[in-house]
């Protein structure tokens, strides 16, 4: 057996106390290490440790269209127009938000009729209107407006005929509308009833 010419490594022969030493100062720097990580990869880290899914903060949420930066059309004779009711939501998948608004002319007295419309903006320019789903001329008070998983819903209170006063309608119609290709569906039932296709 060949002899080394070096003195023997202080690990061959260890003792005991050698191998705790050695543990500690490894503890110790694996604990140091931790604690100089960067704040985010310790955020990115506790993050997929507990399948939390974080959002890039980056790029904020696109803003709903304020309809009250719009003029409808809709004819008030200089009276002005009244937004009773607005809901935002994405009613074509695009990932950005559209708003519906609810607007009448601003009467002094009496319930003049709702016209529905649908708002838009793309990035930069000034939100326009680009569909209308109840016509003020169909002479309808809309109430109940709500938007959820892309499907517009509102009720739709209308009158029999001519002899019944504006104040008491007496026809009452839950309407919804979805986009579908290139334009919005109407479904509608009767208050209670079931829903048709429009």
């Amino acid at each position: 057996m060949q002899t080394s010419a070096l003195p023997d490594l202080a690990h061959t022969d260890a003792k005991a106390v050698h191998w705790l030493a050695t543990a500690t100062a490894m503890a110790g720097v694996i604990a140091l290490a931790g604690l100089l990580q960067p704040d985010a990869a310790t955020a990115t880290a506790s993050a997929s440790e507990h399948g939390v899914t974080t959002r890039h903060e980056s790029a904020p949420a696109a803003e709903a269209p304020d309809p009250a930066r719009v003029t409808f059309p809709l004819d008030c004779a200089g009276a002005g127009q009244t937004v009773a009711d607005s809901a935002p939501g994405d009613l074509d998948g695009d990932g950005g938000p559209e708003t519906v608004a609810v607007v009448h002319c601003a009467a002094g007295s009496g319930t003049p009729p709702s016209g529905v419309y649908v708002v838009t903006r793309r990035s930069g320019a000034a939100p326009r209107v680009v569909a209308t789903l109840v016509d003020p001329a169909q002479k309808l008070t809309v109430t109940g407006l709500a938007v959820r998983g892309g499907r517009i819903s509102a009720d739709l209170l209308g009158y029999s005929s001519a002899d019944v006063p504006r104040c008491c309608p007496d026809e009452q119609e839950h309407a919804s509308w979805r986009w579908e290709g290139n334009a919005f569906v109407r479904s509608s039932a009767p208050a209670g009833g079931s829903a048709r296709q429009a």
